[in-house]
């Protein structure tokens, strides 16, 4: 007896996406080594015109860089034909501000100047963060095209972008448990917590010993909201309502700042969703991202 196999008609929508891991993108010293390396793992659509790229940097409270973070939200923007590239960064103790942010502006240098071997379109340059990646993308962002601390003026256009798009990122360092119980506020603001050792150092290795609010000098030149000009790019920020590590006030004051100076900008909230919980991976969350990254291409 003979059986007949089936049919299945399949209709081409999908390109081949190469994922390209570790790519170095820079070397950097920190307290531990004098050359540690900074790495980037690449999502790169198999189509023949240049494409435009997002930097996916992710969150882990300062302390972590896991770049193979929320792959779901890059599978998704590689399949829309954007070149995905996630990384890590120097975190706490073995850095502190502003190395992070430097180490974000590298990668979009590495990009631009990498474009022709990529397929990249250099011009399309796109940042994207969560959580403590939401407040280095935000900073990256509104000193988008300037040298750090030297806003307005001596323009690096190497490491300019188009958009981005915050995560329940920090904005005040300060006031990050704004919202919350005063023994929670006391806890992020005492010596040992994260953001304070994210500004001041570990004392051991150079830093100042007090909490965040003991030194407001260094508090203020930390907060992205003061570097806001002309040239800051437009932004897309997004908060859960449930958030109960980074309060929703953070993507507010932000995104308040940026729409009074003039800066293009939407905040969206999510009802009911926490910190980097499952609401972060559904399609409606993606379709937005992308629909917000697609109008300035």
């Amino acid at each position: 007896m003979i059986y007949e196999s089936k049919i299945l008609n399949v209709t081409l929508k999908r390109a081949k996406i190469h994922f390209v891991p570790d790519v170095v993108y820079g070397q950097v010293p920190t307290f531990e080594k004098p050359n540690q390396l900074l790495q980037m793992d690449l999502l790169i659509p198999q189509v023949q015109e240049k494409l435009p790229a997002v930097i996916f940097v992710t969150g882990g409270g300062f302390i972590s860089s896991n770049r193979a973070r929320m792959p779901q939200l890059r599978m998704h923007l590689a399949e829309k034909n954007f070149v995905v590239a996630s990384i890590n960064y120097r975190t706490i103790p073995n850095s502190k501000f502003p190395q992070p942010i430097e180490d974000v502006k590298s990668a979009i240098r590495f990009l631009k100047a990498s474009a022709q071997k990529l397929n990249i379109d250099a011009e399309k340059i796109f940042l994207i963060g969560d959580s403590a990646g939401g407040y280095l993308t935000a900073f990256a962002s509104v000193t988008n095209g300037d040298k750090l601390f030297n806003v307005g003026d001596n323009l690096d256009y190497s490491s300019k972008i188009l958009a981005a798009v915050d995560l329940y990122g920090i904005s005040d360092l300060r006031q990050i448990a704004e919202t919350f119980p005063e023994e929670i506020q006391s806890l992020y603001n005492s010596a040992g917590s994260v953001t304070s050792l994210f500004v001041n150092g570990v004392p051991a290795f150079g830093g100042v010993d007090g909490g965040i609010l003991k030194h407001p000098i260094s508090a203020e030149r930390a907060n992205p909201i003061n570097y806001i000009t002309k040239n800051s790019a437009p932004m897309l920020l997004m908060h859960g309502t449930a958030d109960n590590v980074v309060s929703p006030a953070q993507t507010d004051l932000l995104f308040q700042a940026l729409k009074n100076r003039g800066v293009e900008a939407e905040r969206y909230l999510i009802p009911n969703a926490n910190h980097a919980d499952d609401y972060w991976l559904q399609e409606e969350v993606f379709d937005l991202i992308t629909e917000f990254l697609t109008r300035y291409l």
